[in-house]
Parts: structure tokens; sequence; C-alpha cells
């Protein structure tokens, strides 16, 4: 193996990045002016899909239809990529009426998608192709072509699949994007596909997820009680807090670690009812409250626990800032 000495210097390697970036700029400047009633009839096909969108593409053109199909997954698109050349050996047993087959090739004459062709359209599958211009043996037989335009490659040789794999990527993007839009996706929708994320995380996990419930022996305690034996049940609780209650168990007020530090910095009698000493108006949340928002709550508040409170002003749970750190929510 002979080595070739590099021929170009550090400022050229940055020249010949920015000039590679600038091609590929101008390729989505094109593909602007490709978008036209035709985006429109494709997303209005995909909106009444009753199936799945199947992307399908060969070499490069694949790789970016893999991305497509997934950013329709992850965005209320049901879709999957299907490999043509495996199409062709069964793996097109995966298409079925009721789909819609989204087809790329930039040349518009991938050899792969053209065997596929004549099962699509006995299922009468609608087609939309992604490709250069109109010419090719794919658009022909389209339903809905989408155009990318002639651009120039950034590869020096004008051969690798650059500019337009790009703009591939983009026009995906922007189909997703639309339908997005028309089938009003929210965040939560984005989270139900998302579980095992950070983001999953803080849209989907709430209060009730974390919470300690009346089941797990919570510290409470009655007002007429004294403040000694609020600390055995802190102690016992280990959450650094007591709840304070009414004859009737309804809530009333809390009593925390920072409360008896400051009380016997002012040399509280441990008899003092806890009525007296208590805090009243206890910050509380509805279990059905976003496990994030409620450690927004703690935030604003500087506060470490919050009490999760029934109708009847029972305690029904108390959440920690420990709970909500522990499971991953910021």
């Amino acid at each position: 193996m002979i080595d070739r000495p590099c021929k170009l210097t550090h400022d050229q390697f940055i020249s010949t990045a920015i000039d590679a970036i600038n091609t590929e700029k101008a390729a989505l400047a094109l593909l602007t002016e490709q978008i036209d009633d035709r985006f429109a009839q494709a997303c209005d096909i995909i909106l009444a899909c009753q199936g799945r969108v199947v992307v399908t593409g060969m070499g490069k053109s694949g790789l970016i239809g893999r991305k497509i199909a997934a950013t329709f997954a992850s965005t209320g698109t049901p879709s999957f990529f299907m490999h043509p050349g495996e199409a062709g050996h069964g793996d097109l047993g995966m298409l079925v009426k009721g789909d819609v087959l989204l087809a790329i090739s930039n040349s518009g004459e991938s050899d792969e998608i053209k065997m596929l062709l004549p099962v699509v359209k006995r299922l009468s599958i609608p087609l939309i192709s992604i490709s250069r211009d109109q010419r090719g043996m794919l658009p022909r037989a389209a339903d809905i072509v989408l155009t990318l335009g002639k651009s120039q490659e950034a590869c020096p040789l004008n051969l690798a699949p650059t500019s337009s794999t790009t703009a591939t990527l983009a026009l995906g993007d922007a189909l997703a994007v639309a339908l997005v839009h028309a089938r009003d996706f929210t965040s939560e929708d984005f989270a139900l596909s998302h579980p095992a994320g950070a983001l999953g995380r803080q849209l989907l996990t709430r209060v009730e997820d974390l919470m300690h419930t009346t089941a797990e022996n919570l510290p409470l305690i009655n007002q007429q009680a004294p403040l000694r034996e609020a600390l055995f049940i802190m102690s016992a609780g280990r959450l650094g807090m007591t709840v304070v209650t009414d004859e009737a168990e309804r809530v009333i007020g809390v009593f925390t670690d920072g409360d008896l530090r400051r009380g016997l910095e002012k040399g509280i009698d441990l008899q003092t009812p806890m009525g007296e000493v208590m805090v009243t108006n206890p910050r509380q949340v509805s279990k059905t409250m976003r496990a994030s928002d409620a450690l927004s709550v703690m935030n604003e508040n500087a506060i470490s626990q919050l009490l999760v409170i029934d109708e009847q002003g029972r305690l029904e749970a108390i959440i920690t800032v420990h709970d909500l750190l522990k499971a991953g929510v910021k």
C-alpha cells in the first residue's frame, strides 16, 4: 500500500467544507421551488391512508428512506421501510391494500423498484415517487410525482449522492411536519411512541406513578398531639415531614425537618401541640399532574415535598423531590 501525502492545507479543508455546505444549501433552495400542489396532494393521500406508509429506496436513497419512515412513525403516521431488493424475494408481502407506497430514486430508474410496480398497480396501492425530475420510469408510473430539481452534488466528481440525499431527507421531513400540523399531533402523542426516552418520561410520567400512598403508613398526626410525638412519626416515615390533621382527618398543615430546626433554635417546647407549630396551607397537587410540573412547583417554592389531597380534604399521598429525581424527571 502506497502512502499518499495529504495535498490540502487546513485552510483548504475548511474551504472545501464550506463549499460542500453551500452546494447543499443551493440544492435545498432549488427544492423549495419544487413544492407545489403535488406536495399537498401527497399529504392528502397519506392522510387518507387506512394502512401504513411503506417507504422504499435502493442504496443511499434507501438509507434516507429508513429515516423518513422512522420520522413518520414517530409523528403519528404509521410507517416502515421495505428494502426493494428483499421485496422482490418475498418481502413485498409487507405491502397490502390500504397502504401507500413512497418510492425514492434520484434518477427514477431503479431496477429493483421497477420490478415491484406491476404488483403495486395490481393491488391498487397509491404510489408517491421522489426523484430528481419527472422523466424516469418511476415518476411515469406514480400517482403523485414529487421532484427535487436537478442540483449539483456536493461531491467534486458530481457522482456520490450528497446534495440529492440532503434534499430528499428535507422533503421527507417537510411531509412529516405538514402531517403533524394536519393531525393536530401533540407532545403527549409524541411521547407515547418514545416512552423510553427522556422526553417520554417528562411527558408521560404522572404524580400518581411515583407518589407514596396512604397504604405506606404516611406520617400523619393530629393537631392536638405534642411535637415530641411528631418527631417519632417523622423519623419512622423517612420523608422529612409529618402531615397535621384535624379531628375529621382533614389536612390542615405540615411540619418539616426545616421547621423543626428553626423551632429548636428558638427553644420550642417539645410538649407544644402540633396545631401551634405547623405550617398552614401546604402546597398540594393533583395525582394526574405531570411529574415534571410537580417538580417545577417544588423548585418555584423551594420545597421538597408535595401533598396529594382527595376531595374530602384527606391525605391521599405524598411525592418528594427525591422520587422525581430518582425517576429521571427533569
